[in-house]
């Protein structure tokens, strides 16, 4: 007879079973189940469910076997941008005429001028303007230049995922309910349950609200973020039938980190692969301390990404400014005020100038000025042409950065 019987396997499983319910320990960390072999160097990267450690080539070959790549982004970081790069070069090269890059930093209207971006219409300076980048995202675009060019010179599309800054506003000043017919129309699926996206927007915002109406605006904000997104990808994908095309999506870490924020959003729509990648700011020197959130964030029982990039707190190279504060009056451009010791005021700019022209391009805003500055680098020359009492001046330029008490103007 054999030593095992079948109803006695039954009972032992069932008693198993019965013991799970009853509250097992948990063993380990769920957000890191298998702990690394040794402490990350920046340079490393990692694949945290397995805490294996791989190489660039081994992550982007297995990224690139999924349908969606979400990458979480720290936004001032330049290296969070060049991973962003590296997946969508993977994606591309692997993948041709079937990639597309979704984007947080753009609204699904502004679609047609993504459009017209990306099939060489555009300068980047036209670009530029029609999306107002200054006004809507005000992110350096040196931190993004090299990702859309090569979305540009590839023909890769570029989707606008967000929601419009209008409908954001509404939504964080007025109760779902309580919103009339057209803006209700305007709403995707409004998932309000999730506890994970609740704590994280609880923990962000402790300390930092005045009313539960100020922290329920911000959850219905975050949501309303993520459900758009969501809803912008899983739409573009179901336009091919045949399910050909995959997307690398950018966005804030708080977005995709434990897949609980536009990952999950788009699965409930659209069940489909995908792999979370980000980084990890491992060293971060002590000029960047104060860009650090001073949050606790909730212990989640997930690891916040598929494959990690240890990496640097870096920063762009420091930008040279004009140090003019600007005024649009009549048409013109006038200089307001002028910061002491900045390019301007060492070039002899004076307030009441009328600004004209930048190495012979003509100004007619405040885009035109921010933008040619924008293009130059600490040492570069150039010539500002103003008119002061009527009288028009050439005016050498010496691009330098602001004095460090003076951070603020272009």
């Amino acid at each position: 007879m054999s030593l095992f019987s079948p109803r006695l396997l039954t009972g032992a499983t069932l008693l198993l079973l019965t013991a799970c319910t009853m509250g097992p320990t948990l063993i380990g960390n769920p957000a890191q189940p298998y702990p690394l072999p040794h402490t990350p160097q920046v340079g490393d990267h990692a694949h945290l469910p397995t805490g294996t450690f791989v190489s660039e080539e081994e992550m982007l070959a297995a990224v690139t076997d999924a349908h969606l790549a979400y990458v979480g982004e720290t936004h001032d970081n330049p290296a969070s941008h060049r991973l962003e790069l590296l997946v969508l070069q993977a994606m591309d090269e692997r993948w041709p005429g079937q990639v597309s890059l979704g984007m947080e930093m753009f609204t699904r209207k502004q679609q047609p001028v993504l459009d017209r971006w990306t099939s060489g219409k555009l300068s980047e300076k036209a670009f530029l303007k029609e999306v107002d980048w200054y006004g809507n995202w005000k992110m350096d675009f040196a931190l993004y230049r090299d990702l859309l060019i090569f979305a540009r010179d590839r023909h890769i599309p570029i989707i606008g995922l967000n929601a419009e800054k209008d409908l954001v506003k509404t939504v964080g000043r007025t109760p779902l309910e309580a919103l009339g017919a057209e803006d209700r129309d305007r709403l995707p699926e409004m998932d309000l349950t999730d506890p994970y996206q609740t704590a994280l927007v609880e923990s962000i915002y402790a300390g930092h609200v005045a009313s539960d109406n100020q922290l329920a605006g911000f959850l219905r904000v975050q949501t309303l973020w993520d459900e758009t997104m969501a809803e912008t990808i899983a739409n573009y994908l179901q336009t091919c039938l045949d399910g050909s095309l995959r997307m690398v999506v950018v966005a804030g870490g708080n977005h995709i980190r434990h897949g609980t924020g536009i990952p999950r959003r788009v699965f409930r729509r659209l069940p489909t692969s995908y792999v979370l990648v980000g980084t990890d700011e491992i060293h971060i020197p002590e000029s960047k301390q104060d860009r650090l959130m001073d949050v606790t964030l909730p212990n989640f029982p997930m690891p916040p990404y598929d494959y990690v990039a240890y990496v640097a707190y870096e920063d762009l190279p420091e930008r040279v400014k004009l140090g003019v504060r600007m005024e649009e009056k009549d048409g013109r451009i006038v200089a307001l005020e002028v910061v002491p010791e900045s390019t301007a005021a060492r070039a002899g700019v004076r307030s009441g100038d009328i600004l004209l022209a930048i190495d012979a391009e003509p100004v007619a805003d405040n885009f035109d000025v921010v933008y040619a500055v924008g293009q130059r680098v600490k040492g570069d020359r150039g010539v500002l042409e103003v008119e002061r009492n009527g009288e028009k001046l050439k005016l050498d330029l010496d691009f330098q950065p602001l004095p460090k008490a003076e951070t603020h103007k272009p």
